[in-house]
Formats: structure tokens, C-alpha cells, sequence
């Protein structure tokens, strides 16, 4: 475990450790002798009777049983539990997973770890803080070594940030965070983030389908239009499928592996030099919304490979991009397109490298209240357009399967809220009629209460050629069930 790493969770627990320690009750006083409980002091005369005056004259006892019952003793401000000095949110996550199928490569089980997540949040009035950290044991993965950046082991690290406003135009995060753009549905062109693929093929929570980042993100602000520029000063790369939890396609061994065949890619990772840029331009008009996009950086999976080693590698790529969303036809709309510079072989005569792309988003999304109340629906089309493919064919080694020069997909989201939007059904299907390949996304949950949450779903994926994006993945199909108590 690095230092960095033990400095964070002796920070973690330094914080959590202030103890929330309610004062001791004052004890009850004792009460005065007979005479003297009214307003009156000892050194002034009793007033003549019928004159008024704070103190009546002695009454007779009630009988026990009749008067006005004692009341209970007031609580006062200075007995309640001392604050703590910063806001605590977060969750406690239990989830287990089983494959469908065996895999000889992989384990049965997918899925087997509880998770609590800590939250904490101090808002100054120039700055907020934030530290969101996740403690985890799974026993599904056997290796509880912290690897920070792949988000393995007993601490991931989600987001440790500070935010301030320099001016009334300009807001400023630096630190660990998540980042998101684009108008996709689980289809991202323009967002080159990382992604955790591992996470969202067994079955966590969808939000871990992004990973964190660690960046400066500058937001400009203007009537023309807005300009967020994300400066990340060392790579981050996608927590990509490697092998050991999921077993993927080799084209170098001409079959599917996993951990017989963990991939250890050379990742960039100088400071300063193997950074990445993105910016985004952004403005609403007429309610619809309008954003350019640029990046500079890497591949965020091992795309390529080194000719000399065979080592995977992540060669260099720029992208640039727009797209608009707003209201069409009774619903929602997105056209979102992208153009990835693969900056390392613009000629598409390398077949260790990637070629340039032409990638297209057309999204719709509505409301079915007249057919079903609180029904969803959601569908996108989606194209990536290989540049130079008739040179990468030239160069192709043998060993390496045919692809095709365009790969279509469409995608279908269905939502159903049931008993009071307690209940949560859902589906999500991508589909290729290209690459002749599918995955499947059911998931029903349940909202007990204000803490409690239970779900279960599946991940479904099939296809009829072991090297597609989907097909290759076929044996890690599972089922998984979730629990989770937020605080």
C-alpha cells in the first residue's frame, strides 16, 4: 500500500473518529419548602389580602389521582448530541452473483461482496469539500491488495475533491471526481471518461459504471454560451475488461481467455506528459440543448498492441464532437456524433493500432402514460464507421478474425414504476445486427422504506461469433441480487 494511500485512510478515520457524545441530563432540582415557591423575595412584605399578587393562598392537597397529570421534563437545546463538524451520508451494499453457465476460466461466482460507502461533505462559504470513500471485501475476488486506479481491493477512493467560485463567471474543482457529458443512454461517444466495464458486466450499481477521475475541471460562464475544460494531468484509463473477473477474446490466441490469460497493459502514467484534455462548449436554445465537444489524449482500453513485445498498449487518440438534445414529437430527442483522430495511424495501414472512426448516436425517449401510467421508453441508433478499413484488410494478420468496415446497433429501454413508484422494473437491450450479437438487462427493484432497497437482474449476452464486442463475452451471463441500506 502506497503512502498516498495510507495518508488517505488515516484521513478517512481521523475524520470519522469525532464521536457524536450527548451531554449528561441536569439533574431535576430539589423542591423548595412550603411558602416559598411564588415570585415573592424575603425582603418584601406579603400584600394585604384582595390586593392581588403573584402568591395565592395555600390550597388543599387533591386527592391522588385528580389535577393535571406531572409533566414530562423539557428537553433542553444544550442536552442534544453535539453536531458534527461536516455533513455524512452514504450506504451499506451487499450484492451476490452466480454465472449462468460454467466458464472454465473464470469463477462461478461473479458477485460476493458487502460495501459501505462514506460520505463526507463540508460547504464553507468560498469552499466545499468532499470525500466519498468505499470500503469493500469481496469474496469473489480473492486479492485485497488497494490498486487505486483499477478500483481493486479493500478501498476504493470515489472522490476527494475541493470546489470554489474565484468569480461570480467561473467555478474551479480540482481532485479525485466523477465526470460525465454526452446525451447517450449507456452509449458514450463524446464522454471519454473512464469506465468501469467490469462493474457493470456482474452486476453492481450503475453509477459504478463511471469511474473516477483525477482532474481539474474549470466551468466558464457566460450569456454567449458555457465552456467546461477538464485538465487530467496523468492518464486514467477505462478499469477495462482484463481477464479476472470476466474472460474476453484473444485474437493472439484465437480464442476466449481470462485468467489462464490476464492482460498487463503498458499504461501511460508520466505526470504532465501522458495527460489528457476535454472541453465542452455548451448552450440552450429554445429549450434545446447544443454542445461541441473536444478531446486529446489515449484509447481509454488497451486498443493496440507494441510489434515488438505484444504487450497491450493504449495509442494515442483525439476526438471531436457535438450534439444536441431537446423536445421532438411528444418526447425526448439526441443526435450526438464523434470523429476519433487515432493519432497513431491515420493511414489504417497498422493493424496494431486502431483505426480512425465515424461513430453515431440517434436517441428517443417517451412517456407511454396513455397506453401504461408511469411507463417509459427509450430507443437509440447507433453506428461506428471504420476509416481505412480497406488497408487494415491489406495488413490484417492471418490470426486475426474478419470485421466488418461498419457495425450497427440499436438499443431498447423499458420502464416500469408500479406501487407507488416504489417498484422499478426494467430492460435494457443492445442488439447488432452486424456483429450478430446481444446483450439483455433486466432488473427489478424495490424500495422498502426510506433506507431500505432491494434488487435483482441479470446480465444476458449472447452472439454467434466468439471475437464480436457482445459474443465474446457469452460464458459470463449471470444473475444477481442486491441489498442496500442508505443513511
Amino acid at each position: 500500500m502506497t503512502a498516498r494511500i495510507r495518508l488517505l485512510i488515516l484521513a478517512w478515520f481521523a475524520a470519522a473518529s469525532v464521536a457524536v457524545v450527548p451531554t449528561l441530563a441536569r439533574a431535576e432540582e430539589p423542591p423548595l419548602p412550603p411558602g416559598l415557591v411564588g415570585e415573592k423575595k424575603p425582603d418584601e412584605p406579603a400584600l394585604p389580602e384582595g390586593l392581588g399578587g403573584e402568591r395565592k393562598a395555600a390550597e388543599p392537597t387533591l386527592p391522588e389521582g385528580l389535577g393535571d397529570p406531572p409533566r414530562p421534563p423539557v428537553e433542553r437545546k444544550d442536552d442534544a448530541p453535539a453536531a458534527l463538524p461536516f455533513d455524512l451520508t452514504g450506504f451499506f451494499d451487499v450484492r451476490g452473483g452466480l454465472r449462468t453457465q460454467p466458464d472454465t476460466r473464470e469463477k462461478d461466482s461473479t458477485l460476493g461482496e458487502s460495501r459501505l460507502q462514506l460520505q463526507l461533505e463540508k460547504a464553507l462559504e468560498d469552499l466545499t469539500f468532499r470525500l466519498t470513500t468505499d470500503f469493500l471485501y469481496d469474496i469473489s475476488a480473492n486479492d485485497y491488495r488497494v490498486f487505486m486506479e483499477q478500483g481493486r481491493g479493500l478501498v476504493d477512493l470515489r472522490e476527494a475533491w475541493v470546489a470554489f467560485r474565484p468569480t461570480d463567471f467561473m467555478d474551479v474543482k480540482v481532485g479525485r471526481q466523477v465526470l460525465t457529458w454526452g446525451t447517450g443512454d449507456l452509449r458514450f461517444l463524446n464522454d471519454l471518461f473512464p469506465k468501469d466495464w467490469n462493474a457493470f458486466f456482474i452486476g453492481r450499481d450503475v453509477e459504478y459504471l463511471k469511474a473516477p477521475s483525477d482532474a481539474l475541471k474549470v466551468s466558464l460562464f457566460s450569456d454567449l454560451a458555457n465552456l467546461d475544460l477538464v485538465y487530467t494531468p496523468r492518464f486514467d484509463a477505462d478499469r477495462y475488461v482484463d481477464g479476472r473477473r470476466i474472460s474476453y477474446y484473444n485474437p493472439f490466441l484465437s480464442r476466449r481467455a481470462g485468467r489462464d490469460a490476464v492482460i498487463d497493459a503498458d499504461e501511460p502514467e508520466a505526470w504532465f506528459k501522458d495527460d489528457e484534455f476535454a472541453a465542452r462548449l455548451y448552450k440552450t436554445v429554445n429549450g434545446y440543448e447544443l454542445a461541441l465537444y473536444t478531446y486529446n489524449g489515449f484509447w481509454k482500453s488497451p486498443a493496440g498492441t507494441d510489434p515488438v513485445t505484444f504487450t497491450p498498449v493504449f495509442p494515442r487518440l483525439a476526438a471531436y464532437g457535438a450534439s444536441v438534445r431537446g423536445p421532438a414529437a411528444g418526447g425526448i430527442g439526441n443526435v450526438e456524433a464523434a470523429y476519433y483522430d487515432s493519432r497513431e495511424d491515420r493511414s489504417g495501414n497498422d493493424p496494431l493500432v486502431p483505426n480512425s472512426q465515424v461513430r453515431l448516436l440517434v436517441g428517443y425517449e417517451r412517456d407511454l402514460a396513455a397506453i401504461s401510467k408511469d411507463l417509459t421508453v427509450g430507443v437509440q441508433y447507433y453506428l461506428e464507421l471504420r476509416m481505412g478499413h480497406e488497408a487494415m484488410e491489406r495488413m490484417r494478420p492471418a490470426i486475426f478474425p474478419d470485421s466488418n468496415r461498419e457495425r450497427h446497433e440499436v438499443t431498447l429501454r423499458l420502464t416500469k414504476l408500479l406501487l407507488n413508484q416504489n417498484l422499478t422494473l426494467s430492460l435494457f437491450v443492445f442488439y447488432s445486427p452486424t456483429d450478430e450479437d446481444a446483450y439483455l438487462r433486466p432488473r427489478v427493484a424495490y424500495k422498502v422504506d426510506d433506507h431500505w432497497t432491494v434488487e435483482a437482474g441479470a446480465n444476458v449476452l449472447f452472439g454467434n461469433h466468439a471475437h464480436t464486442f457482445f459474443g465474446q463475452f457469452e460464458d459470463n451471463s449471470n444473475v444477481y441480487f442486491g441489498a442496500r441500506y442508505s443513511f
